[in-house]
């Protein structure tokens, strides 16, 4: 079930992903990928034709290398021959005077390119031949190889022997330029470079020129047979020329230059003029109507209609802005018609609380009219101040609220209750019209309930900040507030569902301290002034 429900959620990150993309990009990765088989086919087709001519060169490579391998390998393997015979005989009779004339004789001919031998006992005596000079000595014999070599750099080859008793050793210098002529294949007419290689040590028989920048060579070494020689030959493959760099890039250069010429088609006629139209959209005003000027100079037929289309939509915007604005204002001048009645109603009801009130004939009677004058006076304030605030739709201010609530308690005060004070410690916290009149009958209720133990008896009205910024703390303390019988009997007969009741609007819980004599509850605000 997991991976059923993955394979949607992985779909759709997908399609966002891809929706993400702007349609420039979009349309250079299609173009590039249906032309991207196209350039590979024509690109690997130059780079086989470029194998096939390493692969021939390669082949005469190989036929002129195994050549001249074998030509030196019978001229060395034939010298080293015919001083062994001269050797062993030696060996045996060192005055053997006719086996050096034999070996002389072999290598007379070769005297002329330098070519030199050397016969010599335990001692280094000549016994036949010339002595080599110090430079030329031939590597220590082993047992191990018949012949040993020693490669003189940038002279030639020494060639060693050893007799059967051990007693008399031969060596032979064969010289570079020697080894090159022997060496020669027939019938190869490219340039090459033939070198012998021991180990570490290479002898130059033939020199290529210096490699160029992109020039290439193919190398291939052949083992003579003889002390661990080989033969190394290089020729150039087929050189890396500007028709051959043209003809590989060219599928390269096409590729990417018909997915950029497609991108820029696209962008010219559709992205970019989309642009323009959005730019245009997103700088629509409501009541404005787009310039035809700019829906006209865009350059595709259907961005064109697109924008007219969004042309008449803005003349029908802008007609109906028109009759918004103006049922606006009728009803902005109805909403302040029925606030004026509302605010004259209270009034009248107000005055005919007043006027009933002096004309009572008892005190309780007169204690009636006040206190419900006194909530009157209070749905009327916030009432006021609501409407003054409804413009700017901030809320409606605690501080002037309550103020102007304290103000008018203290006015309608019972007769000798002039000496009534409230305190006002109001944080400057705005809250909602449903809050500011749960509030502010709240408060009445909780003045009404101190006044009627002690009317002189000082009452102070705080709100401060919550444990969060969107609450605040409403407490209203007094003396008069301290907990007693008589206290908690009248609450529980008159105010005390009253107060519940707004506790429970307010959507939080009023506490009693019966120590201090304080109500607190918290708030919903929904700023600060």
């Amino acid at each position: 079930m997991a991976d059923i429900a993955d394979g949607p959620a992985a779909t759709a990150r997908s399609s966002t992903f891809i929706a993400q993309i702007p349609t420039g990009a979009k349309i250079f990765l299609i173009l590039s990928a249906a032309l991207l088989p196209l350039a590979i086919i024509a690109f690997f087709a130059s780079l086989k034709t470029t194998q096939t001519a390493d692969e021939s060169a390669r082949a005469q490579l190989r036929v002129a290398s195994a050549e001249s391998a074998r030509k030196l390998a019978i001229e060395l393997v034939g010298d080293m021959t015919a001083l062994r015979v001269a050797l062993n005989a030696l060996d045996a009779d060192r005055g053997d005077a006719p086996s050096c004339a034999r070996a002389q004789g072999v290598f007379a001919q070769q005297a002329v390119s330098g070519t030199r031998f050397v016969v010599m006992d335990r001692h280094a005596r000549v016994l036949c031949g010339t002595a080599f000079p110090a430079e030329l000595a031939p590597a220590t014999l082993t047992s191990d190889e018949p012949i040993t070599a020693r490669i003189v750099e940038r002279r030639g080859v020494v060639l060693a022997i050893t007799g059967a008793s051990g007693a008399t050793s031969a060596a032979a210098f064969f010289p570079a330029p020697f080894l090159a002529e022997i060496g020669k294949p027939s019938d190869f007419a490219p340039p090459y470079e033939a070198r012998l290689v021991r180990n570490n040590d290479a002898l130059i028989l033939t020199e290529l020129p210096t490699r160029g920048a992109l020039e290439r060579r193919e190398t291939l070494r052949m083992a003579l047979g003889i002390g661990g020689l080989s033969l190394q030959t290089t020729i150039r493959s087929a050189p890396i020329t500007s028709p051959l760099i043209i003809a590989m890039l060219l599928p390269i250069l096409m590729w990417a230059a018909a997915a950029g010429i497609g991108w820029f088609v696209v962008d010219r006629l559709l992205i970019r003029p989309l642009r323009q139209l959005r730019a245009s959209v997103a700088a629509y005003v409501p009541g404005e109507e787009i310039d035809p000027a700019q829906v006209r100079a865009l350059p595709a037929q259907e961005i064109r209609e697109l924008g007219d289309t969004f042309r008449l939509i803005s003349r029908t915007v802008a007609a109906h802005e028109a009759g918004l604005a103006e049922g606006l204002v009728r009803q902005t001048k109805l909403t302040r018609e029925v606030h004026h009645r509302v605010k004259n109603n209270l009034q009248v009801i107000s005055s005919l609380i007043n006027f009933h009130a002096r004309g009572a004939r008892s005190a309780e009677a007169t204690a009636a009219y006040a206190s419900i004058q006194r909530r009157v006076d209070a749905l009327a304030v916030v009432h006021r101040h609501h409407f003054a605030e409804l413009e700017e739709n901030r809320g409606l201010s605690l501080r002037s609220v309550i103020g102007e609530l304290a103000s008018n308690i203290r006015a309608t005060a019972p007769e000798g209750s002039s000496q009534l004070s409230i305190v006002v410690d109001i944080d400057p916290f705005l809250v909602t019209q449903d809050v500011a009149i749960a509030v502010a009958f709240l408060i009445t209720e909780i003045v009404e309930l101190a006044m009627t133990f002690n009317p002189l008896a000082q009452i102070r009205i705080s709100v401060k900040p919550g444990e969060t910024e969107d609450r605040a703390i409403l407490r209203v303390n007094s003396p008069a507030l301290v907990d007693g019988d008589s206290l908690r009997r009248v609450v529980e007969e008159r105010y005390g569902r009253v107060m519940e009741g707004l506790s429970r609007q307010l959507r939080s819980r009023l506490h009693h301290d019966p120590l201090v004599g304080a109500y607190e509850i918290s708030i919903a605000v929904t700023g600060r002034d």
